[in-house]
Formats: structure tokens, sequence, C-alpha cells
């Protein structure tokens, strides 16, 4: 039995997050197993790289898994294509490769990025993964912020309550916000690992500032308070993209 990396990019609206929980159907994970099991005629059994919530969306989600099957990365093109055909549109696997067999999707990752969209002018056709933001916003003053980011690691301010993390330690290597060619504003932030809920809670203290309801000032004593009910609320999910994931090259095997 070898392990093997999965990269698959889904649509979160209609799920309720990746990972598998008691009493919520319709996640990622649980459809993803479901179908790739039934392809493959073996259990098959995901481990994602990360938690995504409910409604969040991924382009590049890497899983890792186990099979019997011997020529998954040989014949990657055919299975990516029957995987494909039994799983729902919402759901697209793009590449399969072959890993050591410690490799670990969570684990091994060295960085993840993810994109936040928001556009200021009613537009029905961002609507669905995009935040409508009304009124005057100040991405200069934002960007200010946003690099005080960098200068932290700790972001127990950003991250959800009661969760079981041993530490709220993250190392915040990019953060910044850059206007599309379509007229949208993409908030980039790119870390060693992120907490749960932390980028929403980030954009959502991030936009008090571009909106000028609290200063720079202000902004670094809610990070340095460590209070989540210091900062601002979570903006909604269906904005929010993992776009990408880093890992060394050695867990990889050549074929």
């Amino acid at each position: 039995m070898a392990r093997y990396f999965l990269t698959l990019s889904y649509n979160g609206s209609g799920f309720n997050g990746w990972q598998i929980q008691d009493n919520t159907p319709n996640t990622v994970q649980q459809v993803l197993e479901e179908k790739v099991s039934m392809m493959l005629k073996e259990k098959i059994e995901f481990v994602g790289c990360g938690r995504t919530d409910t409604g969040v969306s991924a382009k590049n989600y890497v899983v890792h898994f186990e099979s019997n099957c011997k020529d998954l990365v040989s014949n990657k093109q055919h299975w990516i294509y029957k995987f494909n055909t039994v799983l729902p549109l919402e759901i697209a696997v793009q590449n399969i490769q072959a890993v050591n067999p410690g490799a670990h999707a969570r684990f091994d990752a060295r960085a993840r990025t993810y994109y936040y969209f928001i556009h200021q002018q009613k537009n029905p056709f961002v609507n669905d993964f995009s935040l409508y933001v009304y009124g005057e916003i100040d991405f200069d003053l934002m960007n200010k912020a946003a690099q005080m980011l960098l200068e932290y690691e700790d972001f127990t301010s950003f991250s959800k309550l009661h969760t079981q993390n041993k530490t709220n330690n993250c190392k915040i290597t990019k953060a910044v916000w850059q206007k599309t060619n379509i007229g949208q504003w993409r908030f980039t932030i790119t870390a060693d690992r992120f907490l749960r809920g932390m980028v929403r809670a980030t954009v959502g203290t991030l936009l008090l500032v571009g909106k000028n309801k609290i200063s720079l000032s202000d902004f670094k004593k809610i990070i340095e308070a460590k209070d989540r009910n210091a900062a601002g609320a979570n903006v909604a999910p269906n904005a929010l993209f993992l776009v990408g994931i880093k890992y060394p090259k050695e867990i990889f095997i050549e074929q």
C-alpha cells in the first residue's frame, strides 16, 4: 500500500466545510471518500491539509491517502478523469502525486495562502464569491495595518474561541490588499499555519481600519490584547479561498 497526495478544488458554498463531523452531513471529505472509495473498490480515508469552514472554497486543497492501486500515478490522467466523472460538479480533482510513506498533508505543509475578495459596486456576477462592502474604504490604510501582522506571532485575537490549539502562534509572511483586473479587491495572506476563523476575523478587523472606525494604533492594541472579543466580527465565508500549499520537495517520489 502506497501513500499519495491528491490535489483538488471545490466550491464550498454547498458543503458543511471540509471535515467529516458527527451529525453533520454533506462535507467535502465525506463526499470525496465515498466516491473515490467506490471508484477504487477499496476503503479510502483522506487526511486534509487543514480544516475549511462551511461556505469556504479551495482552489488548491491537498489531502493524503493510501491505496493498493498500482497505477494511480503512472496512469494519472485516467484516474483524474474517472474520479471527476463520479464527483459532483462542485469538486474537481487536479493532480495525484506519489509521496514518502510518512508524508502528511497537514503537518508537512510549510506555508498556506488564502485569498479574500470584496467588491464595492453592486455586481450580481461576483456576489457568490465576493463580499459587497458599501461606502468608502481606505485601502492604503488597510495595507499599513496588514503589514503590522508580520511583526507579531500570537494571533489569539483573531482565533475562534475554545479551540484545542496548543498554541495560537503563526508566522505571517505576506498580507496585502490588491485591486484585481475586474475591479474587486483581493486580500492575500500567507502563513505557516492559520487558526480557526483567523482570516475572516482579520479581514473583519482590517475593514474597521479601512472605514476609519479604528486607528492603526487601535489595530495594534487589538493584536496585543490577545482577546477575540477585542477584534472585529468575522466576515462572510463565501469570499474566502484557500489557494496554495507549499511542501518540501523531499517528501515527493519522482516517477
